[in-house]
């Protein structure tokens, strides 16, 4: 343990975590299954057409009847899309996945496609800010919800209700990046008959499984890291062949948010490299991490291999670690949280995270305290999406700002 003379007692530095499983790199690096027509390419034809004719009208109704299974038209599936979410359910260690036009098409359909008027979902931990408009929004539909912030399971089971039908988590959580003990949540889900559902954008399919620990439903923002280069949008969801059914019929092909041909080919180029791309964002941000926490105008840096409550449950949990931090300046005004984040150069003022480039942004707007204290967010608050550069490069840089 080191300290600084005013500073008190600094964090051990983080573990690096790896290898990624092989069995993962094998997914990932993939061609995939050889169709007929694919003339040999290594990376998947892209087949852009809106619809398929099958040899008989009597196919067609058949195909109809069944058409998550059947191509008949691109807004139910896609042969490019299909090779996507062959590859996300093995990485998932799901049975089937579905691809969406965004993240939030994909949350969107779990929600709506399991949900009626009545039920309540139960949000633990931060959760996505927009996961949680939408759930405000659909209380004019009469499906209520709730938030709980303590990470107990006592405190956890405490909050289910009777007519609480889902149970949604994210771990690690948003802005602060902490932790939950998902199998525990996972087996109280499973106990009182809810559905869990993890959103597990943070960690990607290669550093948390959590299907593997009794999670009923995953979700992604494949827009993060999974596509990696800043240059599509798109979302999945992998579950059982059940509850994808209802989701596929209920919400998916009524709802229209597909995803086409040409992002899911974007995608399939962004998981063949996504093993060694996280090793790079790893790495990277483990070292500004570890800077962060030893410099004397930072207050705290949220990071689960560097949280004492966390640190532990996330060596359990997870296999690795990405590259989405944030940290807490020695400052709670906004002027300054601004004027450090205009003073960087080599980190761009940006929403989103997980493409190639590093990017900074703060949940402090000016004008928005309360709502960041009724969510235990400081003020000073910053969050880094630490890219693929010079990691001393990146240090050097917030360095300057700091100064």
């Amino acid at each position: 343990m080191q300290s600084i003379p005013g500073e008190g007692v600094l964090p051990a530095p983080p573990v690096f975590r790896m290898p990624i499983d092989p069995r993962d790199i094998a997914i990932c690096t993939s061609a995939g299954e050889a169709a007929p027509d694919d003339f040999g390419s290594m990376a998947p034809p892209i087949v852009q057409t809106s619809l398929f004719s099958l040899p008989t009208f009597r196919e067609l109704l058949d195909a109809l009847a069944d058409e998550d299974d059947h191509y008949v038209y691109t807004r139910g599936q896609n042969p490019t899309v299909a090779h996507v979410e062959r590859q996300l359910a093995a990485l998932e260690r799901g049975d089937r996945c579905k691809c969406f036009g965004s993240g939030m098409a994909a949350i969107s359909a779990v929600l709506m496609g399991l949900l009626e008027s009545g039920d309540h979902v139960l949000f633990i931990n931060q959760i996505y800010g927009p996961t949680l408009q939408l759930a405000n929004h659909l209380q004019r539909f009469g499906i209520t919800h709730d938030v709980t912030y303590d990470r107990s399971i006592e405190s956890i089971a405490s909050a289910v209700k009777e007519n609480t039908r889902l149970v949604w988590m994210e771990s690690p959580s948003t802005m602060l990046f902490r932790m939950l003990d998902v199998p525990a949540v996972a087996a109280l889900a499973s106990e009182r008959g809810l559905v869990s559902v993890m959103d597990n954008t943070w960690s990607t399919p290669l550093f948390q499984k959590p299907i593997e620990v009794g999670v009923d439903i995953v979700v992604h923002s494949l827009t993060k890291y999974v596509g990696g280069h800043s240059d599509v949008v798109a979302g999945a969801v992998i579950t059982s062949a059940r509850l994808m059914e209802q989701i596929f019929y209920r919400a998916f092909m009524l709802n229209g948010g597909i995803l086409g041909p040409f992002d899911a080919w974007l995608l399939a180029r962004g998981i063949r490299t996504l093993p060694i791309r996280l090793e790079r964002h790893q790495s990277n941000a483990l070292a500004v991490a570890e800077f962060l926490s030893q410099h004397a105008s930072v207050r705290r840096v949220f990071h689960p291999a560097l949280d004492p409550e966390d640190r532990d449950l996330a060596a359990s949990q997870l296999a690795g670690y990405s590259g989405l931090l944030s940290f807490e300046l020695a400052t709670d005004e906004f002027a300054a949280v601004a004027d450090f984040i205009d003073g960087l150069k080599m980190f761009r003022i940006g929403v989103s995270w997980g493409g190639f480039e590093s990017l900074v942004v703060s949940p402090n707007r000016g004008d928005n305290g309360d709502s960041l204290a009724a969510q235990g967010i400081p003020p000073g608050l910053v969050r880094l999406s630490v890219g693929l550069e010079d990691a001393d490069q990146l240090k050097k840089d917030l360095a300057q700002a700091l100064s």
